[in-house]
């Protein structure tokens, strides 16, 4: 995969990432959409006040035509597994955050995740 390929990638790769992140941060202004359904409505209502649902989906948005840009030039078998490195972010950006501590097994397995996109991106 060339460098300019994986560039691309990887930014549709980051916004997908900050967009779970502001969507966390929205729902913790908003707080849990448990309940009643009259209580889910009121917070679901709620949180399309708060800017970083809105922030949220225009990364997502922003995401998808990035995505395509590198779909059309690198194979889906070869760029699909590169999404993997958005949990990579999201467990270090979300301890970093919102102070959710990642234990062992999912330091581990995001060692996995690290090896396994390298060799992917390498063939």
């Amino acid at each position: 995969m060339k460098l300019a390929d994986f560039s691309v990638l990887s930014c549709g790769v980051l916004l997908n990432a900050f967009a779970q992140l502001w969507l966390k941060a929205a729902t913790r202004i908003s707080g849990p959409l448990v309940g009643s359904d009259a209580n889910v409505m009121s917070k679901g209502l709620q949180l399309l006040a708060v800017p970083s649902l809105w922030y949220a989906l225009t990364a997502y948005g922003l995401s998808v035509v990035v995505w395509i840009v590198g779909l059309s030039r690198v194979p889906v078998s070869q760029a699909y597994p590169l999404l993997s490195l958005g949990y990579v972010l999201n467990i270090g950006l979300a301890w970093w955050l919102f102070g959710e501590m990642p234990n062992t097994q999912r330091v581990v397995g995001v060692g996995v995740i690290i090896v396994g996109v390298v060799l992917v991106a390498r063939s």
